[in-house]
């Protein structure tokens, strides 16, 4: 290890030579003893990705109180509320200071949850951030004075800002803190509740826009109908009172723009903690929970859709259906079968992204088509099913098919955003105007099948295959491309780039597996280690996942293959 003196020395004598001569400060450089700078690796030239650092200071040093970090959970709430002061103060801090990226400083960006994040890292020994650091130069010769105004004042800065404890951090980490317990409390409680959601009294759920995750100011504060409403305890904020939506099979109907998918996409959200003011931060749902959607145009590899889909045209089987271009209702029941076969245990459908012809035939479509010319069986005749044989929920809205009411067992109605219980008048219009349509699929759902799988290579034969990602909506693995825009719960891009570094390195193993198998695999090897286990040098912008977003993007990888069984 090198003092910050002998940084100084060697930045002097490099002023104003080749941009590559900043390669030779590589290494560790301690800082008066209080944290360590590490250079790690070194961008090829100022108009390059930023160079790679880390710094470490021990918890001796930062005298942030242990109850604050004393378990994981306390660390991850920790390492977010550090991640968004470093977030706020760099743009107080860097200055350009010469060409290209010259004085930038980068960390991963946050969204609303609270997650495990490799930019910010709270460990039993201390706290370790990763950053991109934009070595200074003038063209391409490097700007010595300013690299030394950059290592040793602006990130020691950053350090004495963000990382050291100081009295006036405590209400503010606190709060996190109380804010993701209270939310694990009340996720917790769910399941012995009979409940597959919950949604707190006061919950601020509308968006300021499509794009600005923050609360609309003028939002009306949610409320729960008396009927529905459950009160639950938490460690903080004691006892809180609001909509528990039962397990079982529930519909959320209402007017169009009257709230019905910002309440659902509340609850899609709500297998994430959440930060302090969010205003989702008391909406909670299992964390088993999947949105379901249809899905044009993607593939389909070896996926049992008989439930839904048989007795195609030439005899052609769905037991193991592949497709590379699947049409809306062949696309949404893949997607149920595949979320099950992860392990989901809550489905969320919305009518405005699902395939209208597998959600209802009425009964004057089926004395149009008979049946043994219809391959579907809708969604309508299998939805109590998935829960009486397989224990599976389903949350649907549905504004335009009141046939839903003989089979649901809560009908929410959402007038304004204030939810009613509305299950009896639902009830009591089916009875009077019942559908008189005919079920159809049998009385059980169907088998339910495990597919053993094997990875594909993404080497491109000369490299080892890149990972590019761009926003939520694409990544590309070497040269696989994955459409993930009907991947409807993942939240940042990191979570993305950590989910194609975990496929990368179980690739590697050229074996097949079960896929419920794989999904366990790979989340205990993250669990018993970290993320870097993944990737082949520690990375600063990779966010913890959950193993049905990962199953998701493996299921979209159209060089997928299914190995048939022994």
């Amino acid at each position: 290890m090198t003092s910050p003196t002998a940084l100084t020395h060697q930045l002097e004598k490099l002023d104003g030579r080749s941009y590559a001569g900043y390669k030779r400060l590589k290494g560790d450089y301690v800082f008066a003893n209080k944290f360590t700078l590490t250079l790690a690796h070194i961008q090829g030239d100022p108009f390059a990705a930023p160079s790679r650092v880390s710094i470490f200071v021990s918890h001796n040093h930062s005298q942030w109180p242990q109850d604050y970090w004393h378990n994981q959970t306390r660390r991850v709430v920790l390492a977010d509320f550090l991640h968004r002061q470093i977030t706020h103060v760099i743009p107080q801090i860097q200055q350009q200071r010469g060409s290209g990226k010259s004085g930038r400083l980068v960390v991963a960006p946050t969204s609303q949850a609270v997650l495990a994040r490799t930019a910010v890292q709270v460990t039993p020994n201390g706290i370790e951030i990763r950053l991109g650091v934009g070595l200074p130069a003038f063209g391409r010769r490097i700007a010595g004075q300013a690299a030394r105004e950059l290592l040793t004042e602006d990130l020691p800065q950053l350090v004495s800002d963000t990382l050291y404890y100081r009295p006036e951090y405590q209400p503010g980490v606190e709060r996190h803190i109380a804010t993701v317990e209270d939310a694990n409390a009340l996720r917790a409680q769910l399941s012995e509740q009979n409940l597959v959601a919950f949604i707190a009294n006061g919950a601020m759920l509308p968006r300021s826009s499509g794009v600005d995750p923050l609360p609309l100011s003028t939002a009306v504060p949610f409320k729960a109908p008396s009927s529905l409403q459950v009160t639950l305890n938490t460690p903080h904020a004691g006892d809180i009172t609001g909509l528990g939506i039962p397990a079982g099979v529930t519909l959320i109907v209402g007017g169009g723009y009257h709230g019905k998918s910002t309440v659902l996409k509340a609850i899609a959200h709500g297998i994430y903690n959440h930060s302090p003011g969010d205003g989702r931060d008391q909406v909670v749902a299992d964390g088993n929970t999947v949105k379901i959607r249809a899905e044009d145009g993607r593939s389909v590899t070896g996926v049992d859709i008989s439930p839904f889909i048989d007795r195609l045209p030439q005899g052609i089987s769905t037991t193991a259906f592949s497709t590379p271009n699947a049409s809306g209702s062949t696309s949404q029941a893949a997607n149920i079968l595949e979320a099950i076969e992860a392990g989901a245990k809550v489905l969320l459908i919305d009518e405005d992204t699902a395939a209208t012809n597998l959600m209802i035939r009425d009964r004057n479509m089926q004395a149009l088509i008979a049946k043994e010319k219809e391959p579907i069986t809708p969604f309508i005749d299998k939805v109590r099913q998935l829960y009486s044989d397989h224990g599976i929920s389903t949350v649907l809205v549905m504004g335009g098919s009141g046939d839903y009411f003989e089979v649901a067992d809560h009908v929410i109605a959402l007038d304004s955003y204030i939810a009613h219980d509305v299950t009896a008048q639902a009830k009591a219009i089916a009875a009077d105007y019942p559908c008189d349509r005919n079920a159809e699929g049998g009385q059980h759902f169907g088998t339910l099948t495990q597919r053993h799988l094997q990875l594909p290579s993404f080497d491109t034969g000369r490299k080892p295959a890149k990972v590019k990602t761009q926003s939520l909506t694409t990544l590309a693995i070497g040269q696989a491309d994955i459409d993930l825009r009907g991947i409807e719960q993942l939240i940042e891009a990191n979570q993305v780039r950590a989910i194609a570094h975990a496929i990368l390195t179980w690739q590697q193993q050229n074996r097949s597996h079960p896929l419920q198998n794989l999904l366990d695999d790979i989340m205990s090897w993250i669990n018993r280690r970290d993320f870097d286990a993944l990737t082949p040098y520690p990375m600063a912008d990779l966010s913890e996942f959950r193993r049905h977003e990962l199953a998701a993007v493996i299921n979209r990888l159209r060089s997928l293959r299914i190995i048939a069984d022994k």
